[in-house]
């Protein structure tokens, strides 16, 4: 019988993390974290998954390294010749924050290799058997950045915004195989991400004055996910509590 998984990259901590957890707990397939650095974080959501019955593996691989990519995850499927991934989510990102004035080509180009060539890498290498298959998720983490800019990330928004219209067009070429591909913009979401930023000034812009929880994002990722939300594809679903829709 063949397995089933789903593929959550940055998958250790924050946001993807949560998604991982969220994905074993609604949808029957097995979680493949991937990590870059942080073996002990991605050990540590393994071990939340089956501690109450899900299951899953851990894999390492640096998205922005095609050759790393394409190594791991052919490695993987060698072992798992019984096995297909059904479900990506495309999480994995970094910030270099900066006014664009004194970005240094390094803070530009890690972001971009990062958030928009690691969404190539990965998806460009699994999509194949999705098609094959005919059946498949993509959704791709975005940001309200992508889609509104923010003064300080112009590399982030560039890749986001890139990874948004990459979505769009990508949804069209493969919906008649069953495939569908979905991006999710997250506003301010309790992370490593956001916790050096003032959450008590910040609050006052978003419309329902608070952060979201990674949880929230990873319910909303789940839906995506799974066979209920097959009649939606090319969409960018804001999360964001109103700052931006």
């Amino acid at each position: 019988m063949q397995q089933k998984y789903a593929l959550v990259t940055g998958g250790s901590r924050g946001i993807g993390k949560a998604i991982a957890i969220q994905l074993a707990k609604d949808l029957d397939y097995i979680i493949l974290i991937n990590y870059n650095k942080n073996e002990t974080a991605a050990l540590e959501t393994l071990s939340e998954i089956e501690s109450f019955g899900g299951s899953g593996e851990i894999i390492q691989f640096d998205v922005s390294d095609l050759n790393d990519v394409k190594s791991n995850l052919d490695a993987w499927q060698e072992k798992n010749e019984n096995s297909i991934i059904e479900v990506l989510v495309n999480n994995a990102g970094i910030t270099k924050d900066g006014l664009f004035l004194w970005m240094k080509p390094k803070e530009w180009h890690n972001v971009i290799n990062t958030s928009l060539n690691g969404f190539y890498n990965v998806t460009n290498h699994l999509l194949k058997d999705m098609l094959l298959n005919k059946y498949g998720r993509i959704i791709n983490m975005v940001s309200v950045s992508g889609l509104k800019g923010t003064s300080g990330q112009t590399n982030y928004a560039a890749a986001k915004g890139a990874v948004i219209a990459a979505t769009k067009s990508l949804s069209q070429e493969i919906a008649k195989k069953n495939v569908t591909v979905n991006a999710v913009a997250p506003g301010f979401i309790k992370s490593d991400m956001t916790k050096d930023l003032d959450e008590k000034e910040l609050k006052k812009l978003i419309p329902v004055n608070r952060f979201g929880e990674a949880e929230e994002v990873a319910h909303l990722v789940s839906f995506l996910a799974s066979k209920k939300s097959s009649y939606i594809t090319g969409e960018v679903i804001n999360i964001n509590g109103g700052i931006y829709s």
